[in-house]
């Protein structure tokens, strides 16, 4: 039996793991790495299609067909409200699929994951409407919602850590950076296949057209499993796994032996988070609200998720050079200076100022934090609780920031009449990121194994 050690994390190593590196790829251009980086990329951009085409049409379609005989700004809350839902879940889905991820693999949870998520975004696509049905639908779309979230937030960890735990550690930002994108890769699909359900169908959207984008991931799922299924998996869990190292809780393991990185990285998770609600959500339905073209809003909203994915791609490469620390405290305080005229060009009710919001605040500043903050939450943890702890710090940030800052924006924006407490609010979040940041040392360099 081999004598355990504690590492610089606080985690327990067996002895006989001591000293040893696994085998990393040499670089990203190995067959093997490339295919790790595609199943990345590609799985979670089919997971986040389905996931965020619920954030789009909850801002254009479901208060107007699940959510009727109400006040519009009411109609509009509680589609948020059960938009919210699927965010509040998954920090549980990051503590259940990290739980198993850490003890039985990455790959496994990542297969479970998508195949749950593809079956509810379908059932959402079938799902009969209050109008049929009565109160049941919102009932049942909610219950729906819920099983979404769940599956999704065993989604980032796992993907995020297969391209992680694989790359060599001067291109751990850039590799992590390809799970990261499908973020807004899946937002890109989304929401063009609904301008395009929209343009195609007219009339009848609301009726019909709005389902065709959901029975279509159907499609991608397939195409997301095919390539999922040839990766192999972590070489860092399999080193543990031959070391025989000891089996904990994870969850347990976390809290009591790493609750100030959960604290780091739920915190510094959380600037992208609520730019991301707040842009890509709120601003969606106070744009369309105040008068901008619906098809052309979620053209710019298209346009914007691709400069996101770009300067995802960008400032993780940045990342691996200069820190993770200096690139996002750069865009931290890029938003901070530019929240209030974002803000203004929301409300104006201009297709045009709504597309400068969007592309600005979603394309460049939440690109700039997205990239980089999927390497930097998992090196904040050893590996054998990596896949709970970066996915409960992620997850959780995702509830809170993206769940529920349309919500709060929203009652900021009854409360007080002004758009601008909005502003000010998102300034606040921003300024604490920064700050977290600055206090905490960088994790670019960092020893995983």
């Amino acid at each position: 039996m081999s004598t355990p050690t504690t590492s610089e994390t606080g985690s327990t190593v067996p002895s006989n793991l001591q000293g040893q590196q696994p085998q990393l790829q040499a670089s990203l251009k190995t067959p093997e790495m490339k295919r790790i980086l595609a199943s990345s990329f590609i799985g979670s951009a089919v997971e986040y299609y389905d996931f965020l085409l619920y954030a789009t049409a909850s801002a254009i379609v479901f208060n107007k067909v699940f959510f009727i005989n109400m006040p519009p700004a009411m109609a509009t809350f509680a589609s948020f409200a059960t938009f919210a839902v699927g965010y509040l879940a998954r920090p549980l889905g990051g503590a259940l699929f990290g739980h198993w991820g850490d003890r039985v693999g990455r790959k496994k949870m990542l297969v479970i994951s998508m195949l749950t998520v593809g079956f509810a975004t379908m059932a959402i696509g079938i799902l009969p409407t209050t109008a049929t049905i009565g109160i049941a639908a919102p009932i049942i779309l909610t219950f729906i919602r819920l099983i979404q979230g769940i599956a999704v937030g065993g989604e980032w960890g796992g993907a995020a850590l297969m391209a992680l735990e694989h790359a060599p550690k001067e291109k751990r930002g850039f590799a992590t950076s390809f799970a990261t994108a499908g973020g807004p890769a899946g937002a890109i699909l989304a929401t063009l296949a609904l301008s395009a359900a929209s343009a195609f169908t007219g009339d009848n959207f609301l009726t019909w057209g709005w389902r065709i984008p959901f029975l279509f991931s159907a499609v991608l799922v397939v195409v997301g499993l095919v390539i999922r299924l040839k990766v192999s998996e972590s070489p860092l869990f399999k080193g543990l796994e031959k070391a025989g190292s000891k089996r904990k809780i994870p969850l347990v393991e976390v809290f009591t032996n790493h609750p100030r990185a959960v604290a780091v990285a739920l915190i510094v998770s959380l600037g992208f988070a609520v730019t991301q609600g707040l842009m890509t959500v709120w601003g969606v339905a106070v744009a369309t609200e105040s008068g901008a073209d619906r098809t052309g809003v979620l053209n710019w909203k298209a346009a914007a998720a691709l400069v996101n994915l770009t300067m995802t791609f960008a400032s993780a490469r940045l990342s691996d050079r200069y820190g993770r620390r200096a690139v996002m405290a750069t865009a931290a305080i890029l938003g901070m200076v530019l929240a209030y005229p974002i803000i203004s060009m929301l409300e104006s009710g201009s297709l045009i100022g709504f597309g400068m919001a969007i592309v600005v605040g979603s394309g460049i500043v939440q690109g700039m934090l997205f990239g980089p903050v999927g390497a930097y939450i998992a090196e904040q943890f050893p590996t054998d609780v990596r896949f709970t702890g970066a996915s409960l710090a992620f997850q959780g940030a995702a509830a809170l920031g993206v769940g529920l800052s349309p919500l709060i924006a929203q009652t900021l924006v009854i409360n007080s009449g002004s758009y601008q407490t909005v502003g000010v609010f998102w300034g606040a979040v921003l300024l604490m990121v920064l700050a977290v940041l600055l206090l905490n040392k960088d994790t670019s360099k960092k020893e995983l194994h």
